[in-house]
């Protein structure tokens, strides 16, 4: 164990890589299904992948579970690398815009300085 090290953080960093382990393993498990289910082909921008590049084909699930793997791939679309993170962005973009249009449903009603006017005169 080394000075930056203790007991505590032993576990932690034990727990933290049987997270990781278990997550490479699951996301194994349902691409190769995937990639025995569908042509390896993007969804999106119809790229065809081979080869060394086959690594850039990705599988995203298409109602954002990356726990529900269905065994016949109906939650999953292949995408390219880039397809995938733009599919993400404009989730996350879309859940943004309609958080901003909603009108506050708790909206302040104390005015802290509603009789800051008063106050100042009665100082004087």
């Amino acid at each position: 164990m080394d000075k930056h090290t203790t007991p505590k953080n032993s576990h932690l960093d034990s727990i933290v890589a049987d997270a990781r382990r278990h997550n490479a393993e699951r996301d194994a498990s349902y691409r190769e299904q995937a990639l025995k289910l569908y042509p390896w082909v993007c969804g999106r921008c119809a790229r065809k992948f081979s080869g060394v590049r086959l690594r850039e084909l990705t599988v995203h699930h298409k109602d954002h579970n990356h726990d529900n793997n269905p065994p016949d791939g109906s939650n999953w679309e292949l995408l390219c690398l880039y397809c995938h993170e733009n599919e993400h962005a404009r989730i996350l973009d879309e859940s943004l815009r309609n958080r901003t249009n909603r009108e506050p449903t708790n909206a302040a009603k104390h005015n802290p300085f509603a009789n800051l006017a008063t106050m100042l005169k009665q100082k004087k």
